[in-house]
């Protein structure tokens, strides 16, 4: 694995561009407009509650002994408010198009090393169920740490820095989430996916911040997830050593 390579993030940037480019590839593009379905369906449910429940957060969030700070607090909140709903709103999406992602991941790889696609040992019921269960897993971390965070924002003078927490937070688990179907598609467990992350912090937290701030901006956080997946499939594959045939990374 080309350590330095993987942990830099205009490499990581790169990737997803590109990702976002090849969405419309013969040969991925059958993949994707399912999950596209998916995320403009779920986000625009997530849009339409964000603007009719914001003013109630806000109401909630800041007491009327604080309406001076208003005009302070209002980006910081909003911005919050914002980040949770889409990125609420992600993992569901990705729960119920993990079957999808993961045969979008196979196919970028055999599409990126120009082989012809291998006949596929189990049927789509099988991916479903396969998908399914790792995304439940990666919601189960998400949510054990996504909670007390969430209860900072009830506190008073801590929920000046949830919403800064929650940011770091939402870009450490999206990259784990998107990076997930190609490691997935190589035979790594949840465990060694966040072992590898660790050793790049740079180029994953990068990643996993670009994807946080596309998923916030309207038409583009719908082609966002699925780009997110081919574009962490380019950042494996093209980072690997020239010796080795998989996507660079050796289980220990």
């Amino acid at each position: 694995m080309n350590t330095e390579k993987l942990n830099n993030l205009h490499f990581s940037a790169a990737c997803l561009l590109r990702g976002l480019r090849l969405l419309a590839r013969p040969g991925l593009r059958h993949l994707v407009w399912i999950p596209l379905l998916i995320n403009l369906v779920l986000y625009g449910i997530a849009l339409a509650g964000g603007i009719h429940y914001f003013s109630v957060f806000m109401n909630w969030l800041v007491p009327a002994w604080l309406d001076f700070l208003r005009w302070l607090l209002w980006p910081i909140f909003g911005l919050s408010f914002l980040l949770i709903m889409y990125f609420t709103f992600t993992v569901l999406a990705n729960l119920i198009g993990a079957p999808f992602y993961g045969r979008l991941a196979e196919s970028t790889i055999v599409l990126m090393k120009g082989r012809p696609e291998p006949v596929s040992e189990g049927s789509f019921s099988k991916a479903l169920i396969s998908g399914s269960l790792s995304e439940a897993k990666r919601l189960m971390y998400f949510l054990a740490r996504a909670i007390p965070l969430l209860i900072l924002f009830l506190i008073p003078g801590l929920n000046l820095i949830a919403p800064l927490l929650w940011l770091a937070f939402s870009a450490w688990f999206l990259a784990l989430e998107y990076m997930a179907y190609p490691l997935e598609a190589q035979g790594f467990e949840f465990d060694e996916q966040r072992r590898i992350a660790k050793r790049l912090p740079f180029g994953v937290v990068g990643f996993g911040g670009l994807v946080t701030l596309g998923l916030t901006v309207p038409v583009l956080n719908v082609l966002i997830p699925p780009a997110a997946v081919i574009g962490a499939t380019l950042y494996f594959l093209e980072g690997q050593s020239g010796n080795q045939p998989d996507i660079g990374l050796a289980k220990r």
